[in-house]
């Protein structure tokens, strides 16, 4: 089998799009914007150049699908967490949250739940170990570990409006 054919091209002011043709010569999509978003296109089999299917993803709902993609549990180096009774998760802060734009330590997260928050992702970065007073925004993705129930509850706090 011949390694996938992968392209890419810049798309000024709106990402890169990545192209892929699969060994069943179907023709396959990416378009990374620049805010963090995915298009995934599916070409029709009898045309490669029309598409036939179009899904845009939020940041979270594209990282969710890296993960199905490329699960990390495989990866013999890795700490498993769900061995230890712990999940690690993802908890996006919405622009309506009563959080957006208030301190991390004002969710008194770790105190109630026992959850750790291990790193922020804004944007097109990964800020690791954020402070009590690290001010949260709308948009950011909080990386968080604890037991199923903390987790739980701290979804909770932060998705509270």
């Amino acid at each position: 089998m011949t390694a996938p054919r992968l392209r890419s091209t810049p798309l000024p002011g709106i990402g890169v799009k990545y192209d892929l043709t699969t060994r069943e010569q179907r023709h396959l999509s990416v378009i990374a914007h620049r805010d963090g978003t995915r298009t995934v296109n599916v070409y029709r089999e009898d045309d490669a150049d029309a598409c036939a299917h179009a899904i845009h993803l939020a940041a979270s709902e594209a990282a969710s699908l890296i993960d199905a993609l490329a699960p990390t549990h495989h990866n013999p180096t890795l700490l498993h967490t769900t061995d230890l009774g712990l999940v690690a998760e993802r908890i996006e802060i919405t622009a309506t949250s009563h959080w957006n734009g208030r301190l991390l330590g004002d969710t008194r997260m770790r105190t109630e739940t026992g959850v750790s928050v291990v790193a922020v992702l804004r944007r097109t970065e990964a800020l690791p170990s954020p402070a009590p007073d690290f001010r949260l925004a709308g948009g950011d993705t909080l990386i968080v570990i604890g037991t199923r129930e903390g987790v739980d509850a701290a979804a909770e706090i932060l998705g509270r409006v």
